[in-house]
C-alpha cells in the first residue's frame, strides 16, 4: 500500500499564485500532509506536482493564505478574466486609499494625535492590511520571518508610536506592490497560456464510417480528422487526401504558409488556410508536438538558473541579517548611547520595511519565464534558465554542414560533355546505372534526369555491378559503361592533365565530381554539390556583428568542399574529414580553449557533439524528437534565422538580470544609507522596496519586446 502511494504522482495548475514567497510557503504547507512524499511546485508556470496522496481540499486549504485554486491538470475550466480593478484585493486597496486620503485631511484639521484622525487611519490600515496582518501574526507565532511578516512587525511597531498615518501609507503601497507584482507575473505567464489556447479542444473526425465531433482526450489513433479551409488541425497526423498551404507559425515561428500534400505530416496547433484535407491521426492529445513544447517551456521554467540559486541562497541569509540590524537599530542607541526610543523603533522599523527581499527574489524568475515564453511563441524551443544563461554567454559557435548550413539535398551542378555524346545522352546513361544505387548522389542524378525528361525506356541498363567505395559499372544499351570517382578511372587507365584540371577545378568549387565512361575512354563529368541555404551567410554576418568571435564549421567532407562552402557563408575556420567522435574531440577542444562553445546540428547523428557542447543547439525540432529530447535549444523551423534572435534574446535576459539585480540592492542600499543621518521614513522605506520590486518586474517585460 506504502509503494502504491510512493509511486501515485498527480499534476495540477494553480491560480492566484501571486508571489514567490507565498510559492515557498505553499510547497512546505503541502510537505506536512502526512500522506505526501514530494512537491514540485513551479512557479513561472504556475503548475503544482505531488508524489503521494492529497486531496484538492487538502491543497487548497495549504494555499487559503494566499486564496489559491487548485485544478486537475486536463480539466478544462475556462479562466475567467476580472478586470485589475474589479479583484476583491484591488477594491480593498481602492477602499484604504480612500480612508487614507480622509485621514490626511482630518490631521490637517484637527490634528494627528485627535482620535477622529487616529481612526480613520486605523480604517485605512485594516481595510488594506486585514489579509496581509492575518498571515503575519500566524508567522509571528511560529518564527517565520518571510515578507508579510516583517510587514506586520513594521506597521504594529509604527501604530505603538503613534505613528498611524505613516502606517497606513505603508499598508497602501504595500498593497500596490503586490497587486502589481501579481499583474506583471500574469502577463509573463500569458506566453503559456497562448501556447496552450494554441490548438482546438474539439475536432470533427471519421472513425469507420461514421462521422462525429470529440474531444481530442476521446481521439485515438488511426482517426481520420476532416479539416476545411480556415481551421485549425487539432492533432498531428499525416495528409492522406487533399492538399492545402498551412500555416505553421505557432510550431516553428515562420509565418510564410508550407504546402502539404498526400504523405507529410501535419501538426496540431496549425492553420489550414485554402483547401481541404483529411489526416490519419499519428499522436495521442498528450503527445503532439504543441503538447511537448508546453511540456518543456515549463519545465524550463521551472529550472532553477545559476543566478537564480545564488539569489535565493543569498535571500536566505539576507532576511535575518536585516532583522538583527534592525534590532540593533532600534535598541542599541537608546540603550546605550541615550537615544530617543521613539525615534530609534521608528528607524528599525523602516529598516526592516526596506529590508524585504522581495525585488531580489522575483529579479531572476519573471526574466526567465518572460524570455523562455516569448521564445517559444517564435519557434525556439529553450529548455531551462541555464541554457537561457549559457547562451547569452557564447563565444564560439560550431555548425555541423550538411541540413545545417546546406539544404542537406545535393543538386546536379556542371554536366561536362568529353568525348562523341549529348549532354541529354551521358545523363540518360549515368541515369540508367544509377537507378539501381542507394547512394544520395545517385538520387541527384536521376532526379535532374526527370527534370530533363529523360526517359529510362530510351537507356535499359542490365548486369548492373558496384564498385565498392568507388562507383559502379552496367552495360546501357548493350556498352559496358562505368561512373564513379575520378580514382576508379584513374585505375584503368591515366587521366588526361586537362581532364584533372578541370576535375580540380570543380572540386576546388565544392564540388563533387563524377565520370562517365567506358574502359577505354571518358565521355564525360557530372558535378555535384549540397547546395548552401539562403539563409546561412546572412545569419553568420549577423552573429559576427552581434559579437560571436569565432564561428566554425564540422564537417565529414573533403577540405576543398568544405573550404568552398566555408568562404561561401563567411566562417572563419573549417575542420574537415570528420568522423562523429572527432566532431565530439573538437567540440571538446574548443571548449578548453573558449569557455563557453555551442554546436549547431540536426540532432540526429550529431547528439554527441550536442552533448559535449556547453549549449546545443538541434534545428528542425517540429517532429523530431530526437531533435527536442538530446539539444539545449531546439529550433523547431529547419532554418538557421532564429539562431541570432535566440543568442540576441538570451544576451539581453543575462544583461536584465544583472540589472534587476542591481536596482534590487543598490536602491535599498542607498535607502539604508539614508538611516545614518535620519532621513528615511517609513513610507520612504516601503516605496524603495516597491519601486525596486516594479522596476525588477517591468524591466523584465522587455524581453516580451525582443524581436527577431
Amino acid at each position: 500500500m506504502e509503494k502504491a502511494i510512493e509511486n501515485n504522482k498527480e499534476t495540477y495548475r494553480l491560480q492566484g499564485l501571486s508571489c514567490t514567497n507565498c510559492a515557498a510557503k505553499f510547497e512546505k504547507n503541502i510537505r506536512e500532509i502526512q500522506t505526501v512524499n514530494d512537491v514540485q511546485l513551479n512557479f513561472g508556470a504556475s503548475k503544482l506536482t505531488v508524489i503521494g496522496e492529497a486531496t484538492i481540499e487538502q491543497l487548497e486549504e495549504a494555499g487559503a493564505f494566499d486564496g489559491i485554486k487548485v485544478l486537475p491538470e486536463n480539466q478544462r475550466v475556462k479562466e475567467v478574466k476580472i478586470p485589475f480593478w474589479k479583484k476583491a484585493e484591488n477594491k480593498n486597496t481602492m477602499a484604504s486609499l480612500i480612508f487614507l486620503i480622509f485621514g490626511y485631511t482630518s490631521m490637517y484639521s484637527f490634528g494627528e494625535a485627535h482620535l477622529a484622525t487616529i481612526f480613520i487611519f486605523a480604517l485605512s490600515i485594516l481595510i488594506g492590511g486585514f489579509d496581509l496582518f492575518k498571515e503575519g501574526l500566524k508567522n509571528l507565532t511560529k518564527l517565520q520571518f518571510d515578507m508579510k511578516t516583517l510587514m506586520t512587525i513594521a506597521i504594529i511597531g509604527a501604530a505603538v508610536i503613534g505613528e498611524w498615518s505613516e502606517g497606513a501609507v505603508v499598508v497602501f503601497l504595500f498593497a500596490v506592490s503586490e497587486a502589481l507584482e501579481s499583474y506583471s507575473m500574469d502577463k509573463a505567464r500569458e506566453s503559456i497560456r497562448s501556447l496552450m489556447d494554441i490548438a482546438p479542444k474539439t475536432a470533427f473526425i471519421r472513425r469507420g464510417h461514421q462521422e462525429m465531433e470529440l474531444d481530442v482526450e476521446d481521439i485515438k489513433l488511426g482517426d481520420i480528422l476532416i479539416i476545411k479551409p480556415g481551421e485549425k488541425l487539432a492533432m498531428d497526423g499525416e495528409v492522406i487526401k487533399g492538399q492545402s498551404s498551412i500555416n505553421q507559425a505557432a510550431i516553428t515561428g515562420e509565418s510564410i504558409p508550407v504546402l502539404k500534400t498526400v504523405g507529410d505530416e501535419v501538426f496540431a496547433g496549425t492553420l489550414n488556410e485554402e483547401g481541404s484535407l483529411e489526416v490519419k491521426v499519428t499522436k495521442l492529445v498528450k503527445d503532439t508536438t504543441i503538447s511537448k513544447i508546453i511540456h518543456l517551456v515549463e519545465e524550463a521554467q521551472a529550472e532553477r538558473a545559476p543566478s537564480q540559486a545564488f539569489v535565493d541562497k543569498f535571500a536566505k541569509y539576507y532576511t535575518p541579517v536585516i532583522i538583527m540590524i534592525a534590532l540593533s537599530i532600534a535598541v542599541v542607541p537608546p540603550l546605550f548611547m541615550g537615544g530617543d526610543w521613539s525615534e530609534w523603533i521608528y528607524r528599525g522599523l523602516a529598516v526592516l520595511v526596506v529590508g524585504c527581499p522581495c525585488a531580489l527574489v522575483i529579479s531572476t524568475p519573471v526574466a526567465i519565464v518572460t524570455a523562455i515564453g516569448n521564445a517559444a511563441k517564435k519557434g525556439v524551443l529553450i529548455k531551462g534558465g541555464i541554457h537561457l544563461e549559457e547562451a547569452g554567454r557564447l563565444k564560439v559557435i560550431a555548425f555541423d554542414k550538411t541540413g545545417t548550413l546546406t539544404k542537406g539535398t545535393p543538386e546536379v551542378t556542371d554536366i561536362k560533355v568529353l568525348k562523341g555524346q549529348e549532354a541529354n545522352d551521358l545523363l540518360g546513361i549515368a541515369m540508367a546505372i544509377e537507378k539501381f544505387s542507394q547512394h544520395p548522389l545517385a538520387s541527384a542524378i536521376i532526379r535532374k534526369a526527370e527534370e530533363k525528361g529523360i526517359s529510362l525506356n530510351d537507356y535499359k541498363a542490365e548486369d548492373f555491378q558496384s564498385i565498392t567505395g568507388k562507383g559502379a559499372r552496367a552495360l546501357v544499351n548493350n556498352e559496358l559503361y562505368y561512373i564513379g570517382s575520378p580514382k576508379l578511372f584513374e585505375e584503368m587507365s591515366h587521366l588526361p592533365s586537362s581532364v584533372e584540371a578541370e576535375i580540380k577545378a570543380l572540386q576546388l568549387q565544392g564540388k563533387t565530381v563524377m565520370l562517365v565512361g567506358t574502359d577505354q575512354d571518358i565521355i564525360g563529368m557530372i558535378a555535384v554539390a549540397d547546395q548552401v541555404r539562403d539563409s546561412s551567410s546572412k545569419v553568420i554576418r549577423k552573429l559576427l556583428e552581434i559579437g560571436i568571435q569565432k564561428t566554425i564549421m564540422l564537417t565529414g567532407d573533403n577540405q576543398a568542399t568544405g573550404q568552398a562552402i566555408a568562404k561561401q557563408v563567411g566562417l572563419s575556420e573549417v575542420k574537415a574529414d570528420l568522423l562523429p567522435q572527432d566532431k565530439l574531440e573538437t567540440i571538446k577542444s574548443l571548449r578548453e580553449q573558449y569557455g563557453k562553445v555551442a554546436m549547431v546540428g540536426d540532432g540526429v547523428n550529431d547528439a554527441p557533439a550536442l552533448a559535449t557542447a556547453t549549449v546545443g543547439i538541434a534545428m528542425g525540432g517540429a517532429g523530431t524528437d530526437t531533435a527536442i529530447e538530446t539539444a539545449d535549444i531546439a529550433l523547431m523551423a529547419d532554418d538557421l534565422n532564429k539562431l541570432p534572435y535566440t543568442i540576441e534574446l538570451s544576451r539581453r535576459a543575462l544583461r536584465i538580470i544583472k540589472e534587476n539585480m542591481t536596482f534590487a540592492l543598490g536602491l535599498k542600499l542607498l535607502a539604508l544609507i539614508l538611516i545614518i543621518p535620519g532621513w528615511l521614513t517609513l513610507w520612504m522605506a516601503i516605496f524603495a522596496d516597491m519601486g525596486a520590486t516594479l522596476i525588477v518586474v517591468f524591466n523584465s517585460l522587455r524581453l516580451l519586446r525582443v524581436k527577431e
